[in-house]
């Protein structure tokens, strides 16, 4: 398969003996094989016998993901294809598990001696309790999820965390793994370029891939970030100071942080909305508008709602529902998000839906690791809905919280 970006190696990170790296590379490949070899298929087989049939049952043609649906899961090919899907996902996880369970011990304690050698601040309150939208499953395959700990000071769930995001996004999204948040940088230091934050909120932030791009491209800026799982946010602190970075980091629930009214200047999320949860999201809209100061910007990064696409690409990225442990994956996409905003208090006409371009394609020259060769190959991929990095741009939430309507509340 195209092999684009490897993993940038640091202090935090676990290694993998030989047979473990080659277990590794196999899953990257073999879920490559899957949405360069058997995905592409789908639409000429749902084209060419899944729809006629259903037409021929019902009378009438498909209207929407869920007639596509209700027709696809009786076919063969489909079939095989969320077979091999499901098992990839399960492979690549597995394939990190062992570097990490026969290293913990070591990992655990470089991860506090690099916690040890930053000023940078992190916060495990005691009695945290994560929401149960995170812990009653494993959040897309992921063995643990977010928040499980085996031991004292466990760090095994963001370390697996941060090698197997590598092999899932088949290294489109750079060395460090940090292509959205770098590339929400990029996109408001172009579109907005007076905007200077002082305080940067990253809700969700897991191991801070999409974190440390704010503190790099914004320096002068004291950055947090936060999220409900005590082990990717150790782990996070610790992977932060191994990547020289200064960045705060806190076990915090995105609903109801103990920030103070108008403490920060951007308040981002990356991917962090679809794992929520219907009842959740309309709160993480209401706290980012509290903390934020006048002026303060609102950006959240997923993919974009079900209304900007096709019936039959909702439909296949609504695979991630069914069958990879994604339950909000698809009810999110049927929200509307714009609405949300403006009862979260932001005034509807502040609030859009745009396109960060990727980093990866815009400025491979721009940061370590990111070579002129690994960006090409990133440009000429054609896009098909169901991969991790989507084709050529992020699609952003952004939300202005005006300076009047901030001063008279």
């Amino acid at each position: 398969m195209l092999n684009t970006f490897q993993q940038s190696a640091h202090p935090a990170l676990p290694t993998a003996t030989a047979d473990e790296a080659s277990r590794q590379e196999f899953a990257k490949s073999f879920k490559g094989f899957i949405q360069s070899g058997l995905l592409p298929g789908l639409t000429p087989v749902y084209q060419t016998r899944v729809s006629r049939a259903f037409e021929k049952t019902n009378g009438r043609t498909p209207a929407d993901r869920r007639d596509i649906r209700a027709g696809m899961v009786d076919d063969l090919y489909f079939q095989h294809y969320a077979a091999a899907n499901r098992i990839a996902q399960e492979l690549l996880w597995e394939s990190v598990n062992g570097s990490v369970d026969r290293q913990l011990p070591q990992l655990i304690e470089k991860a506090k001696e690099l916690s040890a050698s930053t000023p940078a601040k992190l916060q495990i309150p005691e009695g945290f309790e994560p929401p149960r939208y995170v812990t009653a499953l494993d959040i897309h395959c992921m063995p643990g999820g977010y928040c499980s700990e085996v031991c004292a000071d466990d760090i095994s769930v963001g370390a697996l965390y941060d090698r197997g995001v590598y092999l899932y996004a088949m290294g489109y999204t750079g060395p460090d793994n940090d292509d959205m948040g770098r590339s929400v940088v990029n996109y408001l230091k172009r579109k907005m370029p007076d905007f200077k934050p002082r305080r940067i909120l990253d809700m969700g932030c897991t191991v801070g891939h999409s974190t440390l791009p704010y503190k790099e491209l914004f320096p002068e800026a004291e950055v947090w970030g936060i999220d409900v799982g005590g082990p990717v946010v150790r782990y996070a602190h610790a992977r932060a100071a191994a990547m020289g970075q200064e960045v705060n980091f806190a076990q915090m629930n995105a609903e109801d942080t103990s920030f103070p009214d108008g403490h920060f200047d951007l308040v981002v999320s990356h991917i962090l909305l679809h794992e929520t949860s219907g009842k959740a999201m309309p709160k993480i809209f209401q706290e980012a508008f509290r903390v934020l100061a006048p002026g303060g910007m609102m950006v959240h990064a997923d993919l974009p709602p079900f209304d900007l696409m096709d019936p039959f690409t909702q439909f296949i990225l609504d695979n991630e529902t069914w069958y990879n442990n994604e339950p909000f994956w698809g009810a999110m996409r049927d929200m509307d998000q714009v609405a949300l905003a403006e009862k979260a208090g932001f005034d509807r006409a502040e609030v859009r839906f745009d396109t960060a371009p990727m980093a990866v394609m815009e400025f491979a020259a721009a940061a370590a690791g990111y070579s002129q060769e690994a960006s090409e190959h990133v440009a000429e991929r054609d896009f098909t809905a169901g991969e991790f990095a989507p084709g050529g741009g992020w699609e952003v939430l952004i939300a202005h919280k005006p300076e009047e309507k901030a001063l008279a509340a």
